[in-house]
Formats: C-alpha cells, structure tokens, sequence
C-alpha cells in the first residue's frame, strides 16, 4: 500500500491577513488574532467525509490541562468558549475549514496537525505552524477596544511622537515603531522565551500567555536589561562610550534587531523614552493597545513615603544626596485591558513601566497598576500603584543641606509641582492631548488632597513617625523675599541663555539678601553633570521693593558642558539676614536648530522620489561629523545613513536622496542629523503614497 502524501496547506495568508487586522506583518506565516475564525484549505488527507480531528499545540509541554493544547473534530458551528473547526468546502482531495479559537487562548506560535482514521494511521499529520495574537477588535477578548479609530491608533499605528522638554517648554519627536517590520514578531516571542519567568518554568509561563496583564508585566522586565540580559541597557550619566546615545535612536525596529543579531546581547544605550518606545512596540505587535505617556516633573520615590527630598548646598548647588528624585519628564506606557482581579471598575488603561527604577516582587519591573485606581488613591491594589500614584502626586520638599555637619533646613514644600501636563499623542492626529485629568483630580481641589490623605492612611504613613519629616513649624514658616527667574529670549542651542532674576521684599522694613547663582548641565532626570556658570551678588531691597537682575550665560559658556538632553538648571539661593533662605530655580530646556525636510514631487508606490534635507548652521563656528540618519516603516528598509560634508559658519547644506516607498497610505519619515556641535536634531514629515 502506498503511503499517503503529506499533505500541503493553503494558509490563505492574504484573506485572513484581511480579515484579522494582520495584513501589515511582512511575513509568509499565517498570522491571525484570538477569539476569531480563519480559513485554511489543505490536501492529501483521503476521504475527508470520514472524520478529522485537530490539534493545535504551543510550547515546550502541550497539555490540554494548561491549555497549550486542544483536540477538536468538525462540527457545524462555532464554539464560543474552545476551538472548533466547520467544514467550508470539500472536494476529490481537498478541504476547507474554518478553524476558531477562545477569545480568552494562549498567545504565541501554534503547531497545527490533523488526524484522519480513513488513513488507517494513528500518527498525526503536521500542516504547518501559525501565530495567535491578542484581539482588540474582538468583544470577547482581555484587550476588546470598543472604539475602531481607537484600534487603529493603538496596534496598527507604526509612528508615534514622544513629547519630552519640561513644563515649561514641551518640546516632542517622532518615532518608528515599525512592529510590523521583518522578524520583529519573531524577537517579541523570543523575548517572552527568555524571560525569567519562562526560564524557571516554561511550561507554566506559556500557560499564562493568555492574559495581558501577566504578559505586560514580563515584558517590562524584558525590555530593560536589568535581571535578565533584556533587551536596553539603561545609561543616564551624559557619557554614552561604547554604546549609542539614547537621544540617538528614531525607532524600535534598529534596536530590537542588533539585541537579536548581537547572540541576545542589551542594546546600549536607553533612557525612559526608548524603554517605553520598544515595550509600545513589543505589546502593539503582539496586539495588545498601547501607547506611550509623558509624564512631565516626574517624582521618583525611591523610599515610599509619597515625597520626594532634593537638597542644595550653601551656594545653591544640586546634591545627589538620597535617593529620591524629580524628573523633568518621564515616559512610561499605558495598556487597554479589563483587570478582572481588580473587578470592572479598574479595567481600561493600565501602566506599565519598563524603565528600571525600582525593584517590584525582586526584579525591575513595573505595572500594571490600573490607571483608575491611581486616580481613586486605591495604592494597595496590584502592581506597584503606590510607585505610580508618588510619579503624579508625591509632595516635594527642598532642602538646604549642610555635608560637613549632616544638618539639613527646610527651605520650601510645595505639593502641587509633581506631575504635571501629562501627555500623549492624539488618536488618528500629529497633536498633543492632555490626560493630567485622568491620573489626578484638579491640583490644589478639597478632592484631591483628600484622595492625597487616603493613600497615605493605605500605605500606614499617617500614623506612622517619620524623623526625616520636617516639622510644622519648619512647614509653617514663611519667608521675608519672593524670587524667580524670567526668560528673557531665545532657549535655543547655540544661542546665549538671557535671564532675569526677579526678587522681591514682602516685608515692610529693608531686607539685605546675599545671593549665591549656579548653572549647571543635567540629564533630563535633574542629575548634575557638569557645572557652567557661577555668580554671586548682594542686595539691599526697600519695604516691598521688587529688583530685576539680568544673567547672561553664553553660548561659548555652556557649548561645551551640554549634554545631548540640552538641560540646564539654574538656582539661586538667597540668604535673607535674619530670615529663611530661599531657593529659586529654573530648569531650562533649550531646543536644537530646526532641520526642514521636503519631499519633491508625488509620492508613488513602487516608484523612486526624491528627498531633500536642509539644515542651516545657525553658529560662528564650522560644524564638521555630520551624520543624517532616515528612517519610516513602508518608506525605507532598516535605516539610511548619509554623511554630510561640514558646514562653515551660516551655511546651509542640502542633502537630497532617493526613497521606492513600497505600500500606499499615510507615512512619516523620520530623520536624525547630528554633527559635533548638535546632538540629533530631529524632524518628520507626512508622507502620502498613491498607486
């Protein structure tokens, strides 16, 4: 007797690809989302009126106990709650099915085999593998996002703009997510296999695949490199050797890529808005809503006590003395799931955070705190809603701090400066929304410092003694002079930095006030870097008189000490004779010069366009090492990297190239332009590509 064929599978790639929102994955293999049919036709398996059975397997020990594996024949309807398979058509030697699964089904690559008792063999028939991903656009699923313009945005989008700057001055950039690009499905579910979870137990960690809120939490410890070899090393020094700036990067995809080409090496270097950037790749890929948030001055609470302690020398200096610390902004994610150990009223968005800040359950991983119960102060409910309601709500207190003798004197608290203008990119738009009201009621309402007083009784900080605390009477104290810095011109790189700093006496005899002025480069996390400016003056100010004092600080000043974030602080701190000191501080955030793209003549699929990059050298000085990098999903595979020849004084460069965009739509390129006097000056422009 003959051996029967092995049989051949048509995945209908194209149709189900149609069907289940997956068209864009660049990949042969039949991908499709849970909790909905998909057709697949196959051949060489004889007399198929006799019956078939089924079997679907994912990970290293099928069991039908943990759901890694199903059996089911052909039946005439769907089932609801398991896999099922109906009968589409049948002829002399192919069939038709239309195979379902759970909406509530593991995620992740299935083995699909069929067994048929006309063969007389009892050994299943592999037709081939499939991956099952989550399914916003179905009711029955964890991620179910009622809203399609919704789903749109937050799965199928490839680019997204991050807002950073400070509160004063947002300033954004774009991104490539590119989840859809070449073998980054792949790295995502390579990512999940070398977790710590799956390393301890594999069979059990595939298990819960199924759920969200599991899968989000593993995902950001996996893309740290904190624990785990994950896939970005942090780096917030200002020094970037053997590695890439953080400010560097334009998308996910380049990153995601050299973590797999390196043998699963951490990519250096991220900061927060790269961790966020990859896991929004990592979930959108894997189907489940996201988005990154900005969270601008973002409190760090390292101890847990909702407040943050910064501390200044005699002559106004940030010290790095404790733990905690205030973020000009900080980037952090937010998945649409149901929470059904919390109960309906905490489903929706929920944070994840994959910058590694502080350890949760013994390893750097943050969330999901569901977004309502940091609003509600719910801090005792799962995962890590106190670190999470201290990043928007803790209460800040400056402290001046004496190294030598350890003593330390409260110089103000203020509890409406943390987390403020909380930001994300609109649905469907290249604009900025405001989602403050979402994480906090209004600063400063009867309602929110109520809300402020419940967290703190959850976390037992009212009854409990806290010697670091100040005490009231160092709270109730009130100083003899205002002050504050106005800018006064341009915060622009390359330009010199013009302040005033305004003081004023609100008392009613003379006060006389020694005031000791610095400026320093940070990071975006507040770290001093390096010191560029120093001053000093002494004033007398008449009852109530208010003195205006202009600081410049040049460009030739501080050229040399910025670091790639652009981010000065500068503090005066004013000794009042016989009164309390008084801290006035500014963080400045300067924007690079503007680089201006222009896409010449249409746009067309499969067709060569022309670009062209122009940048002015707005310095006195040459600028020479100029790199242009170019990036978009759809526009440019992996990335174009293009040296610039230098710049004199006041020039202007163009740099034209040519693009074969490859699908139609609405796309963005990215571009990145560094030289040795500016650090990725970054832009995007919309692209439309016609037939």
């Amino acid at each position: 007797m003959a051996a029967a064929a092995q049989p051949s599978t048509d995945w209908h790639v194209k149709e189900n690809g149609r069907d289940h929102h997956t068209s864009k994955f660049s990949s042969k293999e039949l991908i499709v989302r849970r909790g909905q049919a998909f057709v697949i036709t196959f051949n060489g398996v004889e007399q198929p009126e006799q019956t078939l059975t089924f079997i679907v397997e994912t990970g290293p020990k099928p069991s039908k106990q943990a759901k890694t594996q199903a059996t089911f024949g052909i039946s005439s309807t769907v089932s609801k709650d398991s896999w099922s398979a109906v009968l589409q058509s049948t002829s002399s030697h192919s069939v038709s099915v239309s195979i379902s699964s759970p909406p509530n089904a593991v995620i992740g690559r299935y083995k699909l085999s069929v067994q048929s008792t006309s063969t007389g063999s009892s050994s299943p028939e592999t037709l081939g593998t499939f991956v099952l991903l989550f399914n916003p656009w179905s009711s029955g699923d964890n991620v179910f996002m009622p809203n399609k313009a919704e789903c749109e945005e937050y799965v199928l989008e490839e680019f997204g703009i991050i807002f950073a700057g400070n509160n004063y001055h947002i300033n954004s950039f774009g991104w490539n997510f590119g989840q859809f690009q070449a073998d980054i499905l792949n790295i995502c579910l390579s990512m999940l296999d070398r977790s710590l979870n799956y390393r301890q137990d594999p069979a059990t960690d595939v298990s819960h695949r199924h759920d969200p809120k599991y899968l989000g939490r593993v995902l950001s410890a996996m893309v740290n490199a904190n624990d785990d070899q994950g896939v970005v090393l942090g780096n917030w020094s200002g020094n970037y050797d053997g590695g890439k700036s953080p400010s560097s990067w334009t998308g996910s995809g380049e990153i995601l890529q050299s973590w797999k080409k390196s043998g699963f090496k951490p990519v250096r270097y991220g900061q927060c808005w790269v961790f966020a950037a990859v896991l929004t790749t990592v979930l959108r890929c894997l189907g489940i809503p996201t988005r990154p948030i900005t969270n601008f001055s973002s409190a760090h609470d390292a101890d847990g006590n909702l407040r943050v302690d910064e501390f200044y020398d005699a002559s106004g200096n940030h010290l790095n003395e404790g733990a905690d610390s205030v973020w000009n902004f900080h980037v952090w994610n937010e998945s649409w799931f149901s929470r059904s150990d919390l109960g309906p009223s905490y489903s929706g968005w929920q944070i994840l955070d994959a910058t590694p800040q502080e350890e949760s359950g013994g390893i750097y991983q943050c969330g999901p705190a569901s977004r309502n119960a940091v609003k509600e102060g719910d801090v005792d409910l799962d995962y890590d809603c106190p670190f999470v309601f201290a990043e928007v709500n803790a209460d800040c207190m400056y402290w001046s701090y004496d190294r030598a003798t350890r003593k330390k004197t409260l110089l103000f608290n203020k509890s409406t400066v943390i987390g403020q203008l909380i930001s994300t990119k609109a649905v469907g738009r290249d604009d900025r929304i405001d989602i403050t009201s979402d994480y906090k009621y209004e600063e400063g309402s009867k309602k929110e410092r109520d809300i402020f007083k419940k967290a703190r009784k959850k976390l037992g900080l009212e009854d409990k003694f806290d010697p670091t605390a100040p005490t009231p009477k160092e709270i109730e104290q009130k100083p003899d002079i205002s002050g504050k810095f106005k800018m006064a011109g341009p915060l622009e790189v390359g330009k010199d930095l013009n302040l005033i700093l305004v003081l004023k006496n609100l008392q009613s005899e003379v006060k006389s006030v020694n005031v000791n002025m610095t400026a320093w480069s940070t990071v975006y996390t507040r770290r001093p870097v390096r010191e560029i400016w120093k001053d000093s003056l002494s004033v007398s100010l008449s009852p109530e008189e208010e003195k205006h004092f202009p600081i410049k600080i040049s460009y030739a000043e501080y050229q040399q000490q910025l670091t790639t974030d652009n981010a000065i602080e500068v503090t005066a701190l004013c000794h009042v004779e016989g009164g309390i000191q008084v801290l006035v501080q500014r963080h400045i955030a300067l924007d690079n010069p503007t680089i201006d793209i222009q896409v010449l003549g249409e746009a067309k699929v499969n067709e060569e366009m022309d670009v062209e990059v122009v940048f002015t050298n707005p310095i006195d000085i040459e600028v020479k090492d100029c790199v242009l990098q170019v990036e978009g999903s759809d526009l440019v595979r992996g990335i174009l990297k293009i040296d610039v020849p230098p710049l004199k004084a006041k020039d202007i460069s163009s740099t034209k190239f040519k693009l074969t965009p490859f699908e139609t739509g609405s796309k963005h390129l990215l571009v990145n332009f560094s030289c040795d006097k500016f650090a990725d000056i970054k832009a995007f422009k919309t692209v439309k590509v016609i037939d």
